[in-house]
């Protein structure tokens, strides 16, 4: 496909992340405005945030920290670092700790699938300390790993003192911190995402129910987690498909366990009622060819790095247009992943998108003759443009 070509068909299927507001406001109703001290409604595949109030306020997360001690185990689980079955001893500092519970025995083993399953369903204390000083020897050493994902994850606005949320100063996120959590829960590791739809875990003759309501009420919602304590109020953070779309909400301080599940659905509706989301190209798809001096090849297909992903309001594609340039005079050697044009996507004249397009294979440099006669083109080329 030639560039021109690409230019045409991506000005009628271009996908992007799109802010709301660059749409006029005619076109839909504002969102709700929810009785919460922070809210954040996220398209789970682009990453673009369709609703927020208060979104990077920095707020208690109460059990939501969960979330991030779950997601820990199971990257561990991935890499090899712990397994499903093996046994953890129960510390009595496990065993003593307050709050919500799996009801672990002090001096027992359990295994890191069930912990893993406590944590998520019953939202034991108890099971997060367990499992965190099997990973990490300690809370403390645990909390510092804690941290460092938290970097890695680009949440700026959280910072964990322990495995289980209960009250500490310096113990905080935000809703839109939550929403990043929750995504890649979602896309990394889809196995042990599934434990977040189970209704009811049943451990040491004690069936605890999941504290998520909207489990069942809405069958289109199948995870995350609830967190609640006094200073925090009723927080969630819950994920839903309908129609292929998924979305995220977050909500943080509502009054009640029923407020923060209707609270919750209403972000959830108007989402899906109002917005839709497509992708059109995976990364690494070949989407033109460039040309290139010097090199041993004389082009070099150029693609995205990252999918090309839509979330708008719903009718408005017909509205965008795009174009794509690339780089002048590209002269090898050119490495697989390096940048050499871009895409620019318009809604009447305004850049409301732009991307990357990098070289999808290397080109190595030519030989001397080649390299000769390529100087020699580029001379007159630079006369003559």
């Amino acid at each position: 496909m030639n560039i021109t070509t690409f230019a045409k068909r991506l000005c009628l299927l271009v996908p992007l992340l799109l802010s709301p507001a660059a749409f006029a406001a005619e076109m839909m109703p504002s969102p709700p405005q929810l009785a919460a001290k922070a809210y954040v409604l996220m398209d789970a595949s682009s990453g673009n945030v369709l609703v927020e109030n208060n979104g990077d306020q920095r707020l208690p997360p109460a059990s939501l920290t969960k979330l991030m001690t779950a997601y820990i185990a199971t990257l561990e689980i991935r890499r090899g670092q712990i397994g499903e079955n093996d046994p953890v001893t129960v510390s009595e500092n496990a065993w003593r700790t307050g709050g919500s519970r799996m009801f672990i025995k002090v001096g027992s083993q359990v295994t890191v699938s069930d912990l893993l399953h406590g944590i998520i369903i019953q939202s034991g204390n108890d099971a997060s300390v367990a499992l965190s000083e099997h990973i990490a020897g300690s809370e403390d050493a645990f909390a510092d790993l804690m941290n460092k994902t938290v970097t890695e994850l680009g949440m700026t606005n959280s910072h964990f003192m322990n495995p289980t949320g209960l009250p500490n100063p310096e113990h905080y996120s935000s809703a839109h911190d939550m929403a990043i959590l929750a995504r890649a829960i979602i896309h990394e590791d889809p196995a042990h995402y599934a434990i977040y739809s189970q209704k009811e875990f049943f451990w040491n003759g004690i069936k605890q129910p999941n504290r998520n309501l909207l489990l069942w009420r809405d069958k289109t919602v199948d995870g995350l987690k609830t967190g609640h304590t006094d200073e925090a109020g009723y927080c969630m953070v819950s994920s839903a498909v309908r129609d292929g779309q998924r979305l995220i909400a977050v909500v943080f301080g509502t009054n009640s366990e029923v407020a923060r599940a209707a609270e919750t659905q209403k972000l959830l509706t108007y989402g899906f009622r109002f917005f839709e989301t497509q992708t059109f190209y995976q990364k690494g798809t070949e989407l033109a060819q460039a040309p290139v001096w010097k090199g041993t090849t004389s082009q070099v297909k150029a693609g995205l790095a990252e999918d090309l992903t839509m979330t708008l309001p719903k009718g408005q594609l017909k509205k965008l247009a795009a174009s794509m340039t690339m780089n002048p005079q590209l002269t090898a050697p050119i490495a697989k992943g390096d940048v050499i044009g871009k895409v620019e996507v318009k809604l009447d004249d305004k850049v409301v998108h732009s991307a990357d397009l990098i070289a999808l294979d290397a080109v190595e440099e030519g030989g001397i003759f080649r390299r000769m006669w390529d100087s020699i083109r580029l001379f007159f080329y630079g006369l003559f443009n």
